[in-house]
């Protein structure tokens, strides 16, 4: 799930923060968690919105073990895709 607010005030490029819950499982696997979700972000820091901050919090059920970069692509990238083109659209239309 992604949590996106936008910047309007001195804009310095987005913001990533990330809630990985004692749900998801043990230190190691939360952490590995965390680097595959920066790891996804860094690659496609291109298309985020400059003036945006990001939150990422998976999914209850997620099963650490199985989280690639593949399958956290998969599930995010559309939803990344779909910010950029929102973030241009108000920008087409003017708006603050």
């Amino acid at each position: 799930m992604l949590f996106v607010m936008e910047r309007s005030a001195d804009p310095e490029g987005w913001r990533l923060g990330l809630a990985v819950t004692r749900k998801t499982g043990t230190a190691v696997q939360r952490n590995r968690v965390k680097r595959v979700l920066r790891e996804f972000f860094r690659l496609h820091q291109h298309v985020l919105p400059d003036d945006a901050d990001i939150i990422a919090v998976p999914k209850r059920h997620l099963r650490p073990e199985r989280v690639t970069l593949g399958l956290v692509t998969q599930e995010l990238l559309p939803l990344v895709a779909a910010l950029r083109q929102d973030a241009t659209r108000t920008a087409e239309n003017g708006a603050p």
